[in-house]
């Protein structure tokens, strides 16, 4: 039976969690989007409203299982349901879009609360012309030094591997800081 990880990924609204989950997931993703009639359609039209599923099978001994978080703050109350038993996660960050980073700032403070799991941050949208400067976006969400900013495509298959072996490494250093695993095989 092989070493189930639950990782989460979460953010605010339309930061790309969804697209992350789908890029990587071998399976369909179980996604609880629902369509928006309000406002926030000039963004996207649809949003989640419960949580977005996804699975990796790293290798015969390790699973990775994602679960994407809704980003609106009325959905706010699946987040602590889905930390529960979380090994680690992921707070993405649209970089094009600084009107969301003081809540990017607030998601990261509240999920730190629930479990003192390792995590690193996404800066999505890096592969567009106005996203901001990862040193500048360092600095605008007050991250500290030592945690992992890490560019990011959503869309694109490898970034998102790039970031889930980042977390996993900082799970598996936090769960036994000697030992050496190869996750070749998420690379491949």
């Amino acid at each position: 039976m092989p070493q189930a990880v639950k990782m989460v990924v979460t953010g605010p609204f339309s930061s790309g969690k969804t697209q992350f989950i789908q890029s990587i997931s071998e399976i369909d993703v179980v996604a609880t989007e629902r369509k928006i009639t309000s406002d926030v359609e000039k963004i996207k039209n649809a949003t989640t409203v419960a949580m977005d599923f996804g699975r990796i099978t790293v290798d015969e001994e390790l699973v990775l299982y994602l679960f994407g978080t809704p980003g609106q703050k009325r959905f706010d109350f699946m987040w602590e349901i889905l930390s529960e038993g979380m090994l680690g996660f992921v707070v993405m960050v649209d970089s094009t879009r600084p009107e969301t980073f003081r809540e990017a700032i607030s998601i990261l403070q509240t999920f730190k609360a629930y479990a003192p799991t390792p995590y690193v941050v996404a800066a999505n949208k890096q592969d567009s012309a106005d996203a901001w400067d990862m040193d500048d976006l360092r600095i605008a969400l007050r991250l500290d030094p030592a945690i992992k900013l890490l560019p990011c495509v959503a869309k694109d298959r490898e970034s998102v591997k790039g970031v889930l072996l980042e977390l996993l490494y900082a799970i598996l250093e936090e769960m036994a800081p000697d030992t050496t695993v190869d996750f070749s095989a998420l690379k491949g």
